[in-house]
């Protein structure tokens, strides 16, 4: 069965033609950066707008990838939330006109979990029950994967996600947007004791995150030190983040006698955070799984691949199908 996906839930637009959950026969993806990055982070109008200029070419440009025609096509997946509203409807506009045209099922996925499944393009394929963390620019949410189409939520950020931290971190320090991979990259000449940094909720909430506390104590710190070494600050900051979300991942990996761990999102592809993940588990003998970079980015094989394995639990929509911007990982659940 060959599942179209559709992800535009923010700046990225992205098709992909997946062969029964795990054949990835194409996987395209049209990047903003270079438009929002003038702006210091995305505009939601311009990728909206963005969207409906790159969807119909990066379809046609998928099948031709794939080597296949539109009636190849068994079933189209697409993101219907959260992520921002406009990007959101050119993904939905776009499936369902593929859906009514071809005359096949449509499934809308969460973009949450989505991300998570890119594990099971990958081999080894993870064995279930696993600890699923979700760590992107928007999110950071701990959930357990019991089964397919089954989740157990834990906690998610108080305010915000590891991905705004980098980036907004990286305006107070001048880097260019994106931050993350700015402060990652520097991070690596860095010495992350340098500066101590807080490491918030680390006692406290033991499933839940903050990090705008975080972010405030970098804007400080670089008022307070104009001179600031930018490879200290950038390995410290990185130093306090991974601090807190390695060890509150790993303390519910033995409060729920887990023993695998699946990582995802565009923050996955951080080296201190996955090398500090690697070191952690292997002490305890936990199977780690982690996309390769382009799976952890948002992408349409992740949801092609979501919509295969949530079709077959008998999840089924309808061309009523909405979007829903700030749909939580606890919604899905629910």
């Amino acid at each position: 069965m060959i599942w179209l996906g559709i992800e535009t839930s923010c700046d990225d637009t992205s098709v992909a033609l997946v062969k029964d959950g795990r054949e990835i026969l194409a996987n395209l993806i049209s990047s903003q950066i270079d438009i929002h990055k003038i702006y210091g982070g995305v505009v939601p109008e311009i990728a909206s707008r963005k969207h409906l200029e790159t969807i119909n070419p990066l379809i046609q440009e998928a099948l031709n990838v794939a080597n296949i025609g539109f009636e190849d096509i068994d079933a189209v997946a697409v993101s219907n939330g959260p992520g921002l509203i406009g990007s959101l409807l050119v993904g939905v506009a776009a499936a369902k006109t593929l859906a009514i045209t071809l005359n096949i099922p449509i499934l809308a996925v969460n973009h949450l979990p989505a991300h998570i499944y890119a594990n099971f393009l990958e081999e080894p394929i993870p064995e279930l029950p696993a600890l699923a963390l979700l760590i992107s620019g928007g999110h950071t949410c701990l959930a357990i994967m019991e089964e397919h189409g089954k989740f157990k939520f834990l906690g998610e950020t108080r305010d915000d996600a590891v991905g705004e931290c980098y980036d907004k971190s990286a305006r107070v320090m001048n880097l260019p947007y994106p931050g993350g991979p700015e402060i990652d990259r520097l991070a690596k000449e860095g010495d992350g004791k340098a500066i101590k940094f807080p490491r918030p909720y680390m006692s406290e909430s033991k499933y839940e995150f903050s990090f705008s506390g975080l972010k405030t104590a970098v804007l400080q710190y670089c008022r307070k030190n104009p001179d600031f070494n930018l490879s200290d600050t950038c390995a410290s900051l990185q130093e306090a983040i991974s601090d807190v979300v390695v060890r509150k991942t790993i303390n519910a990996m033995k409060d729920f006698n887990l023993k695998r761990l699946m990582i995802a999102g565009g923050v996955a592809c951080n080296s201190g955070i996955r090398q500090k993940f690697e070191s952690e588990c292997k002490k305890r003998n936990f199977e780690f799984f982690r996309p390769r970079p382009i799976l952890c980015t948002d992408n349409a094989a992740m949801v092609a691949c979501c919509a295969y394995y949530e079709y077959n639990c008998g999840k089924r929509s309808d061309l009523l199908l909405d979007v829903y911007p700030s749909a939580s990982w606890e919604y899905y659940i629910k």
